[in-house]
């Protein structure tokens, strides 16, 4: 399990490369709320939009998941659990006045950045 990693992997690579590349400046890794012990993996402060990078795996994707074999009980109910907590983090940000924006990693990095970016521009052209 040390080996799985929670930040840094090779899909938000990925995306913050080519969004750095595109001329864009965004925090990693940090809480959009700091009383919420909930980081987003891409944040631009200015335009309160907070990007999630969902593992397949960890979050249950609908295309992708596979529920392991051995286990199955604790696996099943550790995506749950998982789900839940990122819709509780999606509507909490809501809350709070921020855009959330959810890509999965099987997604290509170049749509992603492209889809992170025309949110960033929409919001960016509000204020």
């Amino acid at each position: 399990m040390r080996a799985n990693r929670s930040t840094n992997t090779m899909p938000e690579l990925a995306i913050r490369q080519i969004l750095h590349r595109h001329g864009l400046r965004y925090r990693v890794n940090v809480r959009p709320i700091r009383a919420v012990r909930r980081s987003a993996d891409v944040v631009f402060t200015k335009q309160r939009l907070a990007v999630f990078v969902d593992g397949c795996f960890w979050h249950g994707c609908p295309q992708h998941y596979v529920a392991p074999k051995q286990n199955v009980d604790y696996w099943s109910e550790k995506v749950r659990r998982n789900r839940e907590r990122d819709a509780e983090t999606t509507r909490l940000l809501e809350e709070a006045g921020w855009h959330v924006l959810r890509v999965w990693e099987h997604e290509a990095p170049a749509a992603s950045a492209q889809r992170i970016e025309q949110a960033r521009a929409s919001l960016a052209s509000h204020k």
